[in-house]
């Protein structure tokens, strides 16, 4: 009775033809949520770029060091690039 036991397989047949499937599918999640990731870090950054330059222009203007129509010109760059 314990040699039929230890033989008998309980009907397993092993994971199947489909194994690798999982393993593939987890890489590719990782891949696409480290992209995901990626991708939302550089428009963050470039953003926030984009406001500090307009953020320190505006600081020359306030000081004196930079007069009107440089700030528009220099504003309106700044908007251009960003387009």
């Amino acid at each position: 009775m314990l040699t039929q036991l230890l033989t008998n397989d309980h009907g397993y047949d092993g994971p199947g033809p489909w194994w690798p499937l999982l393993p593939l599918m987890w890489f590719a999640f990782f891949i696409l949520a480290a992209l995901i990731f990626m991708r939302a870090g550089r428009a963050r950054r470039s953003g926030h770029g984009r406001c500090a330059g307009e953020a320190r222009l505006a600081e020359r203007f306030a000081t004196g060091e930079i007069d009107e129509s440089e700030y528009r010109q220099r504003l309106a760059v700044l908007r251009e690039k960003d387009r």
